[in-house]
């Protein structure tokens, strides 16, 4: 035990005055005659005796409550287990993600528990401290100290945030350090464990670190785990299925949880939908035809205690078109450009193959080199080039193809002519394949297939898309970066009525709608860093902007026709966008939440110091209320005051001397 003010103690010199008191009892004596003198001696021995007893407890209580009023004043304390220095630097870490908005057992809001906690620790520390306020937002006023006057008022304009922090990102910026002084550090978060990431790099050893839990207990979360069309590729109008999965991330099932589908603000569907615990569950909502352009899907749901995660965002457009380039060799239309035709659903462009500039493949979704017997040279570099940047190629040889050319191009070494001129029918397709997903509503066994006649083999292939009878294939895909298609004979009606057959046109449309380059998903989260937007006839340099909760004009370049979007991730929140050229609205996003937001399963204090290595300079504060911590960091800084103790003793003794005098005879 040590005193603040021991100065003080000369004070206690006072204590000599009650003493001097009961030593030269200055009072004057009274003389009392007796008539009768027999009974005096005895009278005063028994008098005498009781009357020291009294006045020796009257001057015990005196000099102890002068004793511990001079030490009241004194202030004792038990010294503090941690000392603080002058013109100290503290960096404080707030994890304000939206995991903190669940409660915690005091049925306090997290990130209003660690506002609270933040507010003590800058309260305990003296006036000349520094201050580095951190948050996920990673916004401007982190990277300088403040005084306390600041930093306080920082407090007061937190707020959660969609972005999520791994440790490792948070150590990093704490790094970014403009003094040369080691800092304390304070990091008040929930300790998150998705989000969190791999706790491996320890503080350096002359730096110390106080982790400040937030702890909300056992939390049950339900969320939409993920959301997508049954047929991604569908230009509108047309029968779709939504399906959405949903994920219980508690130790209990869910029953008959009540999913809500509104589109464009209007109700469309509703499904009850049991979740088991820790699993998964799917339901599916049929939207309605007559969907076309921009449509705004919002799926919500009741789930309590943890409800930032109630509602989830599709953008279901049908506006994007299909760039499909054709590289021909005869000036005429073509089976391709027939089958592509239609404005709405696709870009398309056909060049014969003298006439054709190799600067439009990059925008292409899907080329189509129709009806050539061999590839030259300057063509095949240009379209290998194409294909291992990702791309989609179909090759439909000419009539009389030339197999050392297309073998070299292709890429296939076992590649060969057939002599084959009889037609022959093909197998029905493989319903199982993805490819076909969704493509017949009917998967019949007596389905009607095309014939065609074999000119190119290329091989057994299991994996083939459309094949012969007995087997050899006669489309097939091969994986080389990008995506290849070869078919086995010209679309010509002496070789195959293939593209007169009803199965043509969704086979046709199922390759250009898998090469879709600058597909925009129906939704992003909020941990992503680009988007690719596919805009035609850029006007002007006036940027594209975001029109949501608010507007945003996002950092965008532009390449071709496509814009390049880094996502400003701090400027938005979960909801739609609409994307704006000019007053034109181009297409619309919708942004949710990481879904390892919504897993709540946290790491505790001492899982932390464990994974640090444990040493001397990480403490652990083990609080729950606001009042407790403030209680815990003051004993750990400050010590433990004892003087209220002493004044309580103080007056104890004095109301001990004024019953003795009153009732003691």
């Amino acid at each position: 035990m040590s005193f603040l003010y021991p100065s003080f103690l000369w004070a206690l010199a006072v204590l000599s005055v009650p003493v001097i008191i009961h030593l030269f009892n200055f009072r004057r004596t009274t003389r009392v005659y007796f008539s009768n003198t027999r009974f005096l001696k005895q009278v005063k021995e028994a008098s005498t005796a009781k009357r020291k007893l009294k006045h020796y407890l009257i001057l015990a209580a005196r000099l102890l409550f002068l004793f511990f009023l001079v030490v009241t004043f004194c202030q004792p304390v038990i010294p503090a287990r941690e000392q603080m220095g002058a013109n100290q630097n503290i960096v404080l870490y707030l994890d304000n993600s939206q995991s903190m908005s669940a409660q915690t057992d005091d049925k306090t809001r997290g990130l209003d528990a660690a506002v609270s906690f933040a507010r003590s620790i800058v309260d305990v520390f003296p006036p000349d401290t520094r201050y580095r306020l951190i948050t996920n937002d990673f916004s401007p006023f982190s990277n300088t100290y403040k005084t306390k006057a600041e930093v306080l008022d920082l407090l007061t304009q937190v707020r959660l945030s969609p972005v999520s922090r791994t440790y490792a990102e948070i150590q990093e910026r704490i790094r970014q350090e403009g003094t040369r002084r080691n800092p304390e550090i304070f990091w008040v978060s929930d300790l998150q464990k998705s989000t969190l990431g791999p706790i491996t790099t320890a503080p350096d050893s002359s730096t110390r670190l106080h982790v400040v839990p937030i702890a909300f207990g056992q939390l049950s979360n339900v969320f939409v785990d993920s959301a997508y069309l049954e047929n991604p590729f569908s230009a509108g109008g047309g029968k779709n299925v939504l399906h959405v999965k949903v994920r219980n991330d508690g130790r209990k099932d869910v029953e008959q949880l009540n999913l809500k589908l509104t589109i464009n603000g209007v109700q469309a569907g509703t499904s009850l939908l049991n979740v088991p615990q820790a699993g998964i569950a799917e339901t599916t909502f049929d939207l309605t035809t007559g969907l076309s352009g921009l449509n705004k899907a919002r799926i919500t749901f009741n789930d309590f205690p943890v409800s930032f995660d109630n509602e989830f965002f599709v953008a279901l457009n049908f506006t994007d078109k299909i760039t499909v380039l054709e590289i021909k060799n005869t000036p005429g239309a073509t089976v391709v450009e027939k089958v592509f035709g239609n404005k709405d659903v696709f870009r398309f462009a056909s060049y014969p193959v003298n006439n054709f500039n190799y600067s439009l493949l990059p925008q292409a979704d899907l080329v189509v080199v129709n009806g050539l017997n061999s590839i030259d040279a300057s063509l095949g570099g240009a379209l290998r080039r194409y294909v291992s940047d990702q791309g989609t190629l179909l090759v439909v040889p000419g009539s009389t193809p030339d197999a050392a050319s297309l073998r070299g191009f292709l890429q296939l070494p076992t590649l060969k002519l057939t002599e084959n001129k009889t037609p022959a029918e093909l197998d029905r397709p493989d319903f199982s394949n993805p490819f076909f997903e969704n493509i017949f509503e009917e998967k019949s066994v007596a389905l009607a297939m095309p014939k065609a006649t074999r000119r190119l083999d290329w091989g057994a292939d299991n994996t083939a898309l459309l094949k012969f009878k007995d087997g050899t294939p006669f489309l097939s895909m091969f994986a080389q970066q990008g995506k290849l298609y070869v078919m086995a004979c010209a679309l010509e009606a002496d070789q195959t009525d293939f593209f007169n057959h009803a199965v043509f046109v969704p086979v046709m449309y199922r390759m250009a709608a898998s090469g879709k380059r600058n597909e925009l998903k129906p939704y992003y989260t909020l941990s992503e860093d680009f988007i690719t937007l596919h805009v035609d006839s850029l006007k002007g340099e006036e940027p594209l902007r975001w029109v949501g909760a608010e507007e945003v004009v996002p950092a965008q370049r532009n390449v071709n026709d496509d814009v390049i979007f880094d996502i400003p991730k701090f400027s938005i929140v979960k909801g739609f966008y609409n994307v704006v050229m000019r007053r034109d609205t181009i297409n619309l996003l919708a942004f949710n939440l990481d879904k390892a937001e919504s897993l709540m399963a946290q790491f505790s204090g001492e899982e932390v110091k464990a994974a640090l290595g444990g040493g001397d300079n990480i403490t652990i504060f083990k609080v729950g209320s606001a009042d407790a911590f403030s209680k815990e960091i003051k004993e750990r800084y400050l010590g433990t005051p004892l003087w209220k103790y002493a004044l309580l003793l103080a007056l104890t003794f004095l109301l001990a001397e004024i019953l003795l005098i009153r009732f003691l005879k």
